[in-house]
């Protein structure tokens, strides 16, 4: 525009054109957390209305009734809300649609836990059972911040304990708004996982505010429905948050709950070596117990006891025949048995046994072919090698072997009788 120029005059827009522009222009401010008082605090169906003010400004805020758990609106109480601008055309103003109201200051804060943890405690998922921690874990993991140290604490512990130890690393927004959504996305990744065997949370140090997400009803009550064994390690020792109260277990820092969770490599080896050396100890003197039970066993004696116990059951089962059926067959075989030497030690029937052997051996020995030569017998075989039991079998000039005890003889025969 030149000097000489009128100004121009104003845009003309329609309401309905108006109204769409500055809806635009909100949508385009994005998300904010801004901070306040509370006024006013009204509960309707369609969620929770109140103004927050700070000084001579104030804003109207609406709370959805899906986002109600994260909104806490108590007259009075200085809060941050998280959320969206919106433009509501049928009343001409623009509101704060929240996402998230937390408490700021001490005393708004530990109201807000108090009321949390008596929710919680209704439910009992305060003194639900913990699970104890798994002794060699398949792969730890650790959910944390963005920041440096907290990994870095833990990875210290792990260098110096077990070096090399499976950790896996999730990290989240562990503080601000949407920071407890965060986090229990984070936990989620890890614990879907087959391979992770326990969760560490872990945070550093920070004021009321800051720790805030961690007490987050929804995410309490999610740590509580894992599947996996859940370590808590949030801020310092004197850091209590929700969190540390459901978990399976609670140490004041990040690098206690590592030292908790990360095996002790060389402990572990001079464990392995004491189990061995008493695995060996026991095994030798469990043998050397067998041998001398063994050596102390009387085997003749044994078997000699055994024949009369069973002498006795036979004699005690022919008297119970006896009393029933006296003259019947199995009645006179029981008599018949109970009259067998059973009692005769095994030695003797040995000897009686080899006694009967040797007779039987001389018989044979007297009725040996070679014996009966002996005696002045010969015997005959006609030329094919055949036994010539009778002299018909044979004719003048037939050639016969003989055989005597000691040689043999070739004759020819003359004659025939």
């Amino acid at each position: 525009m030149t000097l000489f120029e009128a100004p121009a005059g104003p845009r003309r827009l329609s309401l309905v054109r108006l109204s769409t522009l500055v809806a635009r222009g909100l949508a385009d401010i994005g998300t904010v957390a801004v901070e306040g008082e509370v006024v006013a605090p009204k509960a309707h169906p369609s969620g929770t209305y109140f103004t927050l003010r700070d000084r001579a400004v104030q804003v109207p805020v609406r709370c959805p009734p899906s986002r109600a758990a994260r909104c806490r609106a108590v007259a009075g109480e200085r809060v941050l809300v998280s959320g969206s601008l919106v433009w509501l055309p049928d009343r001409g103003l623009a509101q704060l649609v929240a996402d998230e109201v937390a408490p700021l200051g001490e005393g708004a804060i530990a109201a807000a836990l108090a009321e949390r943890r008596a929710a919680l405690a209704a439910d009992g998922l305060l003194a639900r059972p913990r699970r104890p921690l798994p002794r060699l874990p398949a792969v730890i993991g650790v959910v944390c911040g963005a920041e440096a140290a907290v990994r870095a604490d833990i990875e210290s512990v792990v260098a110096a304990r077990f070096p090399g130890y499976p950790v896996a690393f999730a990290t989240a927004a562990v503080s601000g708004p949407g920071a407890a959504d965060a986090l229990i996305a984070a936990v989620a990744a890890l614990d879907a996982r087959p391979d992770v065997e326990v969760i560490v949370l872990a945070r550093g140090g920070g004021d009321a505010a800051q720790l805030l997400p961690f007490s987050d009803e929804a995410l309490c009550r999610f740590l509580c429905s894992l599947a996996t064994p859940l370590v808590s390690a949030i801020g310092h020792d004197g850091d209590r948050p929700l969190c540390d109260e459901v978990a399976d277990h609670r140490f004041g820092t990040p690098s206690l709950a590592a030292a908790a969770v990360v095996p002790d490599q060389l402990g572990l080896q001079a464990e392995l070596v004491a189990v061995a050396a008493r695995s060996a100890a026991a095994a030798d003197a469990r043998r050397s117990a067998a041998a001398d039970r063994l050596a102390a066993v009387d085997r003749a004696g044994a078997l000699s006891a055994a024949a009369a116990g069973a002498g006795r059951r036979l004699e005690a089962a022919a008297a119970r025949r006896r009393l029933v059926h006296p003259r019947s067959a199995a009645g006179r075989a029981a008599e018949r048995l109970a009259r067998v030497a059973w009692r005769r030690p095994v030695a003797d029937r040995l000897g009686a046994g080899g006694l009967q052997l040797a007779a039987v051996g001389r018989q044979l020995e007297a009725l040996a072919p070679a014996r009966v030569l002996e005696r002045g017998y010969a015997v005959v075989r006609a030329a094919d090698g055949t036994v010539v039991r009778h002299a018909q079998a044979v004719a003048p000039g037939d050639r016969l072997g003989v055989a005597l005890a000691a040689g043999r003889l070739a004759v020819v025969v003359e004659a025939v009788g």
